[in-house]
């Protein structure tokens, strides 16, 4: 893969790096200090998949929140999946609040690998901001009532 570093952002949507593999294209931008959102056009398959993981998580210990928008993604395998669900385990293990946007091909592999839908998915890119920068959702408790 190679990569092209630029310098660090001036504005919230300056570019930070991008990075291509023979099947997609990564880039890297800084939606606040410990905010990055990833872009992802292509193709994601058994040959790059692991390169989704290794770039999304380049910056791992600067990040605390990590939007991937797979939105450009025009092919999905199930190594896409499969590191996915590597992300999800190394994001919770490094306390990042993770989200992803999927495009039409995510999605259809996600009906079958993650029918529960287990994975943090949502319809856009501003609207799995808010989500990663938002409150931690609360998991629900069961309260005894009172009489």
């Amino acid at each position: 893969m190679s990569s092209t570093t630029y310098p660090q952002p001036v504005t919230p949507e300056s570019l930070v790096e991008r990075a291509e593999s023979d099947l997609a294209h990564f880039a890297i931008r800084w939606s606040q200090p410990n905010t990055v959102v990833i872009t992802v056009q292509g193709e994601i398959d058994a040959a790059n998949a692991h390169e989704l993981i290794d770039y999304a998580l380049r910056h791992g210990g600067r990040i605390h929140r990590l939007v991937v928008d797979l939105s450009g993604v025009n092919f999905f395998g199930t190594s896409g999946f499969s590191a996915l669900h590597t992300l999800n385990v190394r994001c919770a293990g490094e306390s990042i609040t993770w989200a992803s946007v999927p495009s039409g091909a995510v999605t259809r592999l996600l009906r079958i690998c993650d029918p529960d839908s287990t994975l943090p998915f949502y319809g856009g890119v501003e609207t799995a901001l808010s989500v990663v920068q938002g409150e931690p959702h609360r998991l629900l408790q069961l309260v005894p009532q009172t009489r």
